[in-house]
């Protein structure tokens, strides 16, 4: 072997010999258990970022591990294609969004090949590969003929110079993310999955995923949002109709002194038709958020209109108010005003002069009711209620649901906070909706021989508008029920829809059968899923809702997609999240054409534990840069020494066994710590200290060098799932001729963890005088005698009486005296 250790020859040859053994191509005939790791694969925004790398290293170092433990390992890759970015660089560039983003796969698979990744890549796709996206077509038709799709009108964000449909997060102070244009509430027809009827089940399967984080699962059961109640009917005077409203406090019936609606409501529709007041106001709503965050900040607005409901119980006529904090799409688009026990109300109530009635009263002297300052949103017992009063609260939701049933005005209800999943999109670079609209038959799904409805690539932007809306070669189609002219649906799947079931697909990307083969039924659930936690809400609440379609229609054979979640936190510069404007400290390619691949992979591994956040430096590249060095030549003195005699453990010297003891220590930790703690950093700084070992080690006799020789191995495999090139290079230049990626971890020696002798510290009156050398078994006769011996420890025993002797066995011996 050469003696300078070269990062850029040795990780090409690693590299190569990979990929010409075919080491992380998988096939499913074999006995090993399946081990399916993956990590969310990217979208191709044009290069990798120091994210990236630590998502696909971690990803990488738990692939390789779990080979070296014997495991049958999945690790595929592919490219979340589809999306915004692509159209905004087609409209900047001048080029189609497909050209585009082919580009920038090619550039970042070649990175990622460079960094050492050992993905299996016969089984890459990209979502906007036809052959990807025709089975997501033709499942969203069976999803449809099942009842589980729809098309309604709904409220949503409209950029009205992106000329699209925005996400509530894509909202900023009432404007638009990228166009800084002021985002209109419209009402538009949009496509619509049913993930509430999966609601329950979404909730209440996360008790049995023990394998998540804790934190992940209560966000996903916030955005489910369960919760019980009573879903009112108000009369409206004058009228047959009814005002229904849910609420989780009936005991608060009893105070409430108006009502709110949205401005999409019909009675606030029917208002502003008779009022041009409350039809400017309702003109205002439209240009406002419909992201809950934002209207819980937003200062609350609303006008009164002359249309009243009664209360259901005394009758009473409560005024109708159209205000700026409901939104349509949650509940009933109107909710029941209890200014005395909610804060939100109360504000509203103060502010436009409404009155405020209390009903709850505490049954606590701690808890003080002062409705002047504030409203008194506890628990309590019931006052001015009528014959509910003296009622707890949970008393009175009981009797209040009685008597509302008793009126044909009320019923018990589950609520969840989780709306149904809009999946159309008003963006050209998506997968096409499979629809048709025909005038004589209405909505007609595409035939199943004429899918997939192909996206054409070869398109020109015309301002920012889709391209689509004006292909007629596109949009106009002949009905297949009827044969009349008809239209083609121009709008696209919301992107989420294809990462939601691709990690199906990798398990047999190249069936022919509809969606998956048996084959997905072999690998999933994925066990180890990776990724960043921006990603801890809707994309797992989204592919968690598509396995369970995908199991519903016979597809696949278990309820939840990830066994184990790895959620990482994020790579920081200067305190803030690390992008690509952070020049070359920020650009992989640079630091690894500096450093290595490898000292970029280990300085990842040991900058902190995976599920926290740390600040990035260059220097620590070049800190493990260093370290590859120095095992580099400490293998190659040792290679150059010649081949050691084989391990007889029954010869070794004191120093040679306590360098076993060290490699098979570091063995036991590592294999936890690469398993059960997830925690690779104490695998590098446990390398480390193996290597510090090695290198205190004085001239060695022949079985010495075979310790050594243990040692190194031990240390090359442990490491190599962090530093993949310069292990194998080394792993080679020790005789071993099987690529390092197919060794077997080594079994762990449990007498070589028994220490024969160890140093104990000696105390005199709680400090530290000294230290001794004795057998671990010492008993306490020969401690004694052992620590009095030391010459430090008389001197600060000279003239005293020895009150009390304490061993601690293997840690220290403490004398009392005085």
């Amino acid at each position: 072997m050469s003696a300078a250790y070269d990062p850029a020859s040795v990780e090409q040859a690693a590299q190569e010999l990979w990929r010409t053994t075919g080491c992380f191509t998988t096939g499913e005939a074999t006995s090993a258990d399946k081990f399916y790791c993956l990590a969310m694969f990217p979208y191709p925004s044009g290069q990798l970022h120091m994210g990236h790398v630590r998502v696909y290293t971690l990803g990488d170092v738990i692939n390789r591990y779990h080979r070296l433990k014997g495991r049958n390992v999945l690790h595929p890759m592919g490219w979340d294609a589809f999306g915004l970015p692509a159209e905004n660089a087609a409209i900047k560039n001048g080029i189609p969004p497909a050209t585009w983003t082919r580009s920038n796969i090619e550039y970042m698979k070649a990175q990622m090949q460079r960094l050492g990744f050992g993905f299996d890549w016969s089984r890459e796709f990209a979502t906007c590969d036809p052959d990807y996206y025709h089975w997501e077509q033709w499942f969203f038709i069976k999803l449809y003929e099942k009842g589980l799709v729809y098309r309604k009108s709904s409220v949503v964000n409209w950029d009205p110079v992106d000329q699209t449909v925005l996400a509530n997060e894509q909202v900023v102070d009432g404007r638009g993310w990228r166009s800084d244009a002021v985002v209109e509430r419209r009402e538009m027809p949009s496509w619509f999955l049913k993930i509430t009827s999966y609601a329950e089940e979404l909730l209440d399967e996360l008790d049995k995923l023990p394998g998540w984080p804790e934190s992940v699962k209560s966000m996903q059961r916030n955005w489910i949002g369960r919760s019980y109640g009573i879903e009112i009917d108000f009369p409206v005077v004058g009228s047959q109709d009814l005002l229904t409203v849910y609420t989780t406090r009936p005991d608060t019936l009893l105070g409430a002194t108006y009502v709110a609606v949205a401005a999409e409501h019909p009675l606030a529709q029917l208002a502003a038709a008779a009022d041009k007041k409350v039809a400017a106001f309702v003109d205002k709503c439209k240009q406002s958020t419909t992201a809950e965050a934002e209207l819980a900040a937003m200062e609350k607005t609303g006008i009164q209109t002359a249309v009243e409901v009664s209360h259901p119980l005394t009758g009473e006529p409560l005024a109708v108010w159209v205000a700026n904090f409901v939104l349509m799409e949650y509940g009933s688009g109107a909710v029941m005003a209890v200014p005395g026990h909610d804060q939100r109300d109360w504000e509203f109530a103060h502010k436009y002069g409404i009155p405020i009635k209390q009903v709850i009263e505490s049954d606590s002297e701690d808890d003080v009711c002062d409705l002047s300052s504030s409203a008194f949103v506890e628990y309590g017992r019931l006052l001015n209620s009528g014959e509910f009063d003296g009622l707890t609260s949970a008393a009175a939701f009981e009797a209040i649901a009685d008597a509302l049933e008793a009126k044909s005005l009320g019923r018990k209800q589950t609520n969840y906070r989780l709306r149904d999943w809009g999946v159309s999109r008003q963006r050209y670079w998506g997968c096409p909706i499979p629809m048709i609209h025909c005038a004589e038959c209405g909505i007609v799904p595409v035939p199943e021989k004429d899918l997939p409805v192909i996206l054409p690539t070869d398109v020109k932007f015309e301002g920012v508008r889709s391209p689509l809306i004006t292909m007629e070669s596109f949009y106009k189609v002949s009905c297949p029920t009827c044969g009349s002219e008809a239209r083609r649906e121009t709008d696209t799947f919301d992107t989420f829809m294809d990462s939601s079931w691709y990690y199906a697909r990798f398990a047999c990307p190249d069936s022919n059968e509809p969606m998956v083969d048996q084959r997905a039924r072999l690998w999933t659930p994925v066990d180890h899923y990776v990724g960043g936690i921006e990603h801890a809400i809707l994309h797992l609440l989204y592919a968690r809702f598509y396995h369970k379609l995908m199991r519903d229609a016979g597809l696949l054979d278990s309820d939840e997609p990830f066994k184990r979640l790895l959620m990482l936190g994020m790579v920081l510069q200067n305190g803030k999240k690390m992008s690509k404007s952070a020049g070359d400290s920020g650009d992989p390619q640079h630091l690894v054409e500096k450093y290595g691949a490898d000292a970029v992979r280990t300085a990842m591994m040991f900058a902190a534990p995976p599920d926290q956040s740390f600040e990035w430096s260059e220097a620590a590249v070049e800190g493990q840069g260093r370290f590859c060095k120095r095992l580099w030549v400490l293998v190659h003195e040792h290679v150059a020494a010649g081949v050691p005699p084989k391990l007889d453990v029954s010869a070794l010297s004191d120093q040679a066994k306590a360098l076993r003891r060290k490699s098979h220590d570091t063995l036991r930790r590592a294999d936890d710590d690469y398993d059960r703690r997830l925690q690779f950093n104490t695998v590098v700084s446990g390398v480390h200290e193996l290597v510090n070992a090695l290198n205190r080690m004085d001239t060695p006799d022949p079985q010495d060098r075979a310790a050594i020789d243990e040692a190194l191995k031990i240390a090359l495999i442990v490491l190599s799932p962090i530093a993949p090139h310069v292990t194998q290079a080394l792993w080679s230049a020790l005789g071993e001729h099987e690529p390092l990626v197919r060794a077997s971890w080594p079994a762990l020696d449990e007498s070589a963890l028994v220490q024969e002798r160890l140093q104990l510290v000696v105390q005199v009156n709680g400090k530290v005088r000294g230290h001794v050398d004795v057998p671990a078994d010492v008993a306490e006769d020969a401690a004694r005698e052992a620590a009095l011996s030391v010459e430090n420890v008389a001197r600060f025993l000279d003239g005293k009486s020895i009150r009390k002797f304490i061993l601690i066995p293997g840690k220290l011996i403490n004398i009392v005296a005085n």
